[in-house]
């Protein structure tokens, strides 16, 4: 057998030897092709981001739109601001759907449609009550709802603290939290709560907000997914406990 039938019965061999391999490289991406969408529509509707997705997510009858911090920021205090007949900030280059829901909420019935990844706070200093029952943190979350949304019915601080009404370790007795209130229980107040709430939860970084709790509903720093949670109250029958009638907001204790 001379060199050259030997050089192409060997290259006839590796090519034999190689098919299979190349068939393997087919079938898998044909099957990765049809089962990443499912998997990411799945985290969509699982109400989280996709994984390096956007800061925030905004849930429209079409889908999820995705906010950086600063655009959610602005969006969530135009609607707030446009629904009180005062002059609002751009929201140029905003998606039009996301700022239509953040307005008018979810057809359906009251409900979060924005939310944003937790940022985890850290090194900050452990702060004690001022004059007005709340620490400076907490004081500068009160004085920027009362900003945007004007005069608001508030509660769980008081000169000197509070010392009672509220679970055992409750951020009220630290003065790190604030209620705002909206009753009776009505489709229209549970609206405007979800409006503050999602502003809270835009603006969260800044202030150093732990968490936010409405309507059987919270947010958490501490999540990396831009998502709310099932919020299980002690007592499912109190719709106070059960936060219906409040947005509870607390800021970060520090240290």
């Amino acid at each position: 057998m001379d060199s050259t039938t030997g050089q192409g019965r060997g290259r006839r061999g590796r090519t034999r030897r190689l098919l299979p391999g190349l068939l393997l490289l087919v079938v898998l991406a044909a099957t990765l092709a049809l089962v990443i969408p499912g998997l990411l529509s799945g985290l969509r509707a699982a109400g989280g981001p996709v994984l390096g997705g956007a800061e925030c997510t905004v849930t429209t009858s079409e889908g999820q739109v995705g906010l950086t911090r600063d655009e959610a920021q602005r969006a969530t205090t135009a609607v707030a601001l446009t629904a009180r007949g005062v002059p609002a900030p751009d929201t140029a280059g905003i998606d039009a759907a996301a700022l239509q829901r953040l307005a008018e909420g979810p057809a359906d019935d009251a409900g979060p449609v924005l939310a944003c990844r937790g940022s985890g706070a850290a090194d900050l200093p452990v702060q004690e009550l001022t004059a007005t029952g709340l620490t400076p943190r907490a004081q500068e979350v009160r004085d920027a709802l009362a900003g945007v949304f004007g005069e608001q019915s508030l509660g769980g601080f008081a000169p000197g603290g509070v010392g009672q009404g509220h679970g055992a370790e409750s951020t009220h007795y630290d003065g790190r939290a604030i209620d705002v209130f909206f009753r009776p229980v009505t489709e229209e107040n549970r609206r405007a709560g979800w409006q503050v709430a999602h502003w809270l939860v835009a603006h969260a970084e800044d202030l150093h907000i732990q968490y936010v709790i409405f309507d059987d509903r919270f947010w958490s720093d501490h999540s990396s997914r831009a998502q709310w949670g099932n919020y299980d109250a002690p007592a499912p029958a109190n719709e106070i406990l059960r936060h219906l009638d409040h947005v509870h907001v607390d800021v970060h204790r520090g240290g």
